[in-house]
């Protein structure tokens, strides 16, 4: 008896152990995501202009010297003049910017005031580049001024149309909030009623050796990795589309929707079909009694009274559908265009973060956990509204 207890305290507060670690860690993942999302809207990237060089031995920054410079050579955001002195090919330059600090980290960059044989090029936005001919060819001496960019608007992040991060610095997600909408909301009126008259033929209509068989190749589905339902997208859906609407390509907005709805199809068969089982065998042997039909039965007696768990089936879909990533990078087409034709190519939320993470950095990084932020509250909005659906259709 004493060796029973012991062993359920013990067991006792393993649980909460382990049931307060994955809280923690859960919310650790959370707050961190929530962090890095929110610094692009409220500081600047950086609280100081940043000034590199390349191949310079020395090189006189504000009458301050420096020999040979790695990294950055930091100077006060609010600095209105940056004269540089140095040796290009044995003889003295001198390249002079003029600066405009404003508020909040805004500094604008007017062109430079002297650049003597240099040739000056704006890589993006916020940065100027200026070449200076080396010794020998291909070997340039190069001066690179970099500005801290402001707190981006968060309006502007929403409600934007353009997404250039890498040269013009502009972030705006409508048009991938507007295709994660359609692909998502295609994808459940394409394959929810599919669903959910497979589910009644499986519980309602097929003997129960055969349903089992079918049920068991249906997990089965629901377990194959996603990148092999994109594959199959690409080879056999986005071809078909071409084909037949005579279309450029195949990637588009309707690709994405039949996969999408291929792909929650398993979720929703098999949460509705349990569910519809469970309904009591009284409630049909009532309703046959009384002279309705089996199909009568099942659809006006035994799927409202699953309705329940069948809207639990749907919202577990399309929590996959909007979360989905790799199948719709490859049958989407990946256009960042505000658009509702189906033919037309689409790039959604996941598939930017899956698209840029890779290569970004600075603030584009902190952009795409953003993202992340704004797909978060997304599928939390969207699952309110639907379990509010829910509770008042009981």
């Amino acid at each position: 008896m004493l060796s029973r207890r012991l062993t359920d305290t013990a067991f006792a507060w393993l649980f909460r152990v382990f049931s307060f670690t994955g809280v923690a860690a859960l919310g650790a993942i959370v707050i961190f995501i929530l962090v890095q999302g929110a610094q692009p809207f409220l500081f600047p990237t950086a609280k100081d202009l940043r000034l590199v060089t390349e191949r310079f031995d020395s090189i006189t920054v504000n009458g301050t010297l420096y020999e040979n410079p790695q990294g950055f050579i930091m100077l006060p955001w609010d600095t209105k003049n940056v004269i540089i002195k140095f040796i290009n090919r044995g003889e003295e330059g001198t390249l002079e910017f003029r600066l405009s600090p404003g508020k909040n980290g805004r500094t604008n960059l007017l062109r430079p005031i002297e650049a003597g044989a240099g040739t000056i090029s704006f890589p993006d936005a916020y940065t100027c580049s200026v070449a200076y001919p080396g010794t020998i060819a291909g070997l340039s001496q190069k001066i690179h001024i970099i500005l801290p960019e402001p707190p981006y608007n968060f309006f502007d992040f929403l409600k934007g149309r353009k997404w250039l991060p890498t040269d013009e610095k502009v972030y705006g997600i409508l048009p991938m909030i507007f295709g994660s909408l359609l692909a998502c909301f295609g994808a459940l009126l394409l394959g929810v009623p599919i669903a959910i008259l497979c589910a009644l033929f499986m519980s309602e209509f097929l003997p129960s050796k055969p349903a089992g068989i079918l049920r068991s190749g249906v997990e089965l589905l629901a377990g194959i990795p996603s990148v092999v339902y994109g594959f199959f997208g690409l080879m056999v859906i986005v071809p078909a589309i071409k084909n037949t609407f005579k279309v450029p390509s195949g990637n588009s907005l309707l690709a994405a929707v039949i996969v999408l709805a291929i792909m929650i199809l398993p979720t929703v068969i098999v949460v509705s079909e349990k569910c519809l089982r469970a309904v009591p065998r009284s409630r049909r042997e009532a309703s046959l009694a009384v002279g309705a039909s089996k199909m009568q039965t099942a659809w006006y007696v035994v799927l409202p009274h699953a309705k329940s768990g069948v809207l639990a089936g749907i919202i577990l879909g399309f929590s996959r559908a909007v979360g989905e990533t790799m199948a719709v990078i490859l049958v989407a087409g990946n256009s960042t265009q505000l658009t509702a034709n189906p033919l037309d190519g689409i790039r959604t939320l996941t598939a930017t973060i899956a698209l840029e993470m890779g290569y970004a950095d600075g603030r584009h990084a902190n952009m795409l956990f953003s993202i992340g932020v704004v797909l978060l509250a997304m599928i939390l909005i969207l699952n309110a509204i639907i379990l509010r659906i829910k509770r008042g259709s009981e």
